[in-house]
């Protein structure tokens, strides 16, 4: 039978994942995360693998998807907990960001919680084990998952835009989608990547090494919430004549607009709730301006808000933050509760809905 927590019966493993995700938000949250991926590690995790059904299931870039919610880069961005996630409710994993050379990073702390406002602040500036060792892991992935992995570039490389390349080169081989990630505010004057004459050589770099493997993938990119329409034009065009097969919209925001927290004025990415806004409104003009697959993220924290993204045009949804909140259940709740959303307003499946609600966040 249920346990009974407030007036919702919830499973056993939900309950003790809320009293462990209680115990790590009295600690620090860069080491509170560290010991989550372990508890995964050690058989911790959910059970049951990814909810599907006839409405969810559906197809990004030729990827055949069990249902459009992913997990977002950053969770596991050495690709030590793949065969755990795999196990969550997830229709989809993106792992890394990873750079060719293993960095440290920026200096600790990195990472701050912003309860009141359901948000974080991150200011890592990828740092990861290197291209080596996610081969490595990668390599071992568990069958039956499709797995994407984010593109990074070293800090202190003399030519940022080749590192992403050469990423996609020593690990294209075990992924099924890669994420260019020219758009982390971490790493500075990367987002300067994101300009026209930038961008499109970058790209052409990436995809000159994706047709060079054995088996070519669909690569994506991401991109900044802050950037202004002309410059969103700018990515859609230069986007469509590489070729990339999607655009994942968006990454984390500089900007401040409405904080309550006193962790608002820390230097770094804010994601989280506060970021949703935003986010779903570019999404929504960049699906005016380009017919390449989309992916939305940020603040997505309810199935409400997945409905949201693909209503806006987004064809699949990304959660990180909200997990730091509602823990690896989130992932369930959200597809089921989608599904659920789906039915009610009679679509047949997800790609029915994507951009029926565009109009309205045109406005906003």
């Amino acid at each position: 039978m249920p346990l009974v927590d407030g007036d919702h019966r919830l499973p056993r493993p939900v309950v003790i994942e809320k009293l462990g995700l209680a115990v790590l938000h009295r600690i620090d949250p860069e080491t509170a995360h560290g010991l989550a991926l372990k508890a995964l590690q050690a058989g911790l995790g959910p059970r049951g693998g990814p909810v599907t059904s006839p409405r969810l299931r559906t197809s990004l870039a030729g990827l055949d998807l069990p249902n459009p919610v992913g997990l977002a880069a950053g969770f596991d961005k050495n690709a030590e907990v793949l065969a755990p996630l795999s196990r969550a409710a997830f229709g989809f994993l993106e792992v890394g960001a990873v750079t060719p050379r293993a960095q440290t990073g920026n200096p600790r702390p990195r990472l701050f919680r912003l309860a009141e406002d359901r948000a974080a602040i991150n200011r890592f500036g990828f740092n990861n084990a290197g291209m080596e060792a996610a081969a490595g892991r990668l390599a071992q992935r568990p069958e039956g998952t499709v797995l994407g992995l984010n593109l990074g570039a070293n800090k202190d490389s003399h030519d940022r835009a080749a590192d992403f390349a050469k990423v996609l080169t020593r690990c294209g081989a075990r992924i099924d989608f890669a994420t260019v990630n020219v758009s982390s505010p971490n790493t500075e004057h990367l987002r300067d990547l994101q300009g026209r004459e930038a961008l499109a050589a970058l790209l052409a770099g990436v995809m000159e090494a994706n047709a060079a493997l054995a088996r070519p993938v669909p690569v994506l990119v991401k991109i900044a919430p802050d950037l202004k329409e002309g410059e969103l034009a700018q990515v859609a065009e230069v986007a469509e004549a590489a070729g990339l097969a999607g655009i994942v919209a968006t990454n984390t925001t500089i900007t401040r607009d409405g904080l309550k927290s006193a962790r608002r004025e820390e230097t770094g990415g804010l994601s989280g709730s506060p970021l949703f806004e935003r986010s779903t409104r570019v999404l929504a003009r960049l699906s005016t301006l380009t017919r390449l697959r989309l992916i939305g993220v940020g603040g997505v924290a309810s199935a409400e808000d997945a409905y949201a993204k693909i209503r806006a045009g987004a064809s699949a949804v990304q959660l990180y933050t909200a997990l730091v909140y509602g823990g690896l259940a989130l992932a369930r709740e959200v597809a089921e509760g989608l599904d659920a959303l789906l039915a009610r307003d009679g679509f047949a499946s997800v790609a029915d809905a994507v951009g029926t609600d565009r109009d309205r966040w045109l406005t906003r």
